[in-house]
């Protein structure tokens, strides 16, 4: 499956929100959704999932216009949306019948996915009564029990331990696996690096990033060095570096150990290098940075709201 988000335009009460977002993604993939709060992150998963029309634009998918209703959609919404006062079998097996399976396939279903996700024995406990992280894997049993086509995650790992967040990542890498298209959504960026080979990031309603998320970090470290010393100190390299290879660089960032060097020309790497050695320079590291991707994000969404 391909689906494609062409020009999406949304306004409420004559304020448009989304103004043009455009993304593409494949299944067997998972695709970062990110932005700051109030994005427009949510109003475009509305969108795709039919809660709210479009002002303009379209979804097409496989090149043809894409409607919701075709497709099982499994949505773990950030705000949670199950009932606290009801036994977890009930009110999961209830939902699974809503969306189309037989009792039977709901109850099959249900066992299947609270055992793989180490909950099976609360199967029926009331929900409220178990912890947040045992309530959010309870969630995301009931985002998966009907097998979907798209799943939609939006802050996942919310309120999991360690232990369990390793049970989800590998939950989520195995429907990645078996050709899902996965849509998540999180501010934890280091597990949006874990799943996803592409990223969109949004700001202010606008697509302000979008492609390959290692080809961006290659780029966003493009002529960038990471440096640091033995000796002298990080102090008194920093003043070395400027006083000495002022020529050749300029000072991006400085670390607790570390200072990130951006050189003015690639073929600078050499000289640098050279001059280092010249003044016995005790060098500790000297590599090419990686932007993270909270780097990338800040760079392109850290202004002031």
């Amino acid at each position: 499956m391909k689906l494609e988000v062409k020009g999406l335009h949304k306004s409420f009460d004559g304020k448009e929100v989304l103004h043009g977002v455009s993304f593409t993604i494949s299944s067997g993939k998972a695709l970062g959704l990110l932005g700051r709060n109030g994005a427009g992150k949510s109003t475009t998963i509305r969108i795709l999932m039919d809660v709210f029309k479009a002002t303009h634009g379209e979804i097409m998918m496989d090149g043809k216009p894409f409607h919701a209703k075709d497709y099982n959609i499994g949505y773990l919404p950030e705000e949670r949306g199950l009932y606290p006062k009801k036994k977890v079998s009930e009110q999961l097996i209830y939902l699974a019948t809503l969306r189309g399976l037989s009792r039977a396939a709901a109850k099959s279903n249900l066992k299947k996915w609270l055992n793989r996700l180490g909950i099976g024995e609360y199967e029926n406990r009331i929900l409220d009564t178990l912890s947040k992280g045992n309530q959010q894997k309870v969630q995301l049993a009931q985002t998966l029990m009907c097998d979907p086509d798209i799943i939609i995650l939006d802050e996942p790992f919310s309120g999991l331990d360690p232990v369990n967040s390793q049970i989800l990542k590998e939950v989520v890498q195995e429907q990645i696996v078996a050709g899902k298209l996965v849509i998540f959504s999180s501010h934890q960026m280091n597990y949006v690096e874990e799943f996803c080979e592409d990223i969109v990031i949004l700001h202010h309603g606008d697509v302000v990033l979008e492609g390959n998320l290692k080809q961006l970090k290659k780029a966003y470290g493009e002529n960038r060095l990471i440096l640091s010393a033995l000796t002298p100190d990080r102090q008194t390299f920093r003043t070395f570096l400027q006083n000495e290879c002022g020529d050749l660089l300029t000072i991006y960032q400085e670390r607790a150990n570390d200072i990130i060097v951006e050189l003015y020309d690639p073929a600078h790497k050499n000289d640098l290098l050279q001059r280092l050695m010249m003044h016995h320079v005790d060098v500790e590291q000297f590599a090419v940075y990686e932007a993270s991707l909270t780097d990338i994000f800040v760079a392109k969404a850290g202004d002031e709201e």
